[in-house]
């Protein structure tokens, strides 16, 4: 059996990260090489962020949840003007999380991926720290 947070760091935080250099790149006009510095990623992953070889159904996913869409802007506007220190980039990250698993986006991913008895409810159990 898998827990959410392994489906979190394989699909979801890629597909985010996937976003941001989208957003560094088309809207900042960062080069790939600068965006994937900014991400902690190669240029060759910024590369298949934008071609969409990679991580495109979950970052569809992504974009079509409003808070999502919302911290996106704000990650890669933080990066871009130099107002988010790295820190606080990883935390966004992980209010990314709290904000899918409260609405239930990453229990339909778990359940999704694996095998889950009907009354499961760990992705709901799982609590800030």
């Amino acid at each position: 059996m898998r827990p959410p947070c392994e489906l979190v760091v394989r699909y979801v935080l890629p597909a985010f990260r996937s976003l941001i250099a989208k957003e560094l790149v088309s809207r900042y006009h960062f080069s790939q090489r600068a965006a994937a510095e900014s991400l902690g990623t190669t240029q060759a992953s910024v590369s298949y962020y934008l071609y969409s070889k990679r991580g495109n159904k979950r970052m569809k996913q992504l974009e079509s949840v409003a808070s999502v869409k919302s911290l996106v802007g704000e990650v890669a506007e933080g990066i871009a003007t130099e107002k988010l220190a790295p820190i606080d980039s990883l935390l966004r990250f992980c209010q990314l999380c709290t904000a899918l698993r409260n609405q239930d986006i990453i229990c339909d991913l778990h359940r999704g991926a694996t095998l889950l008895p009907e009354n499961c409810d760990v992705c709901g159990r799982v609590t800030e720290t």
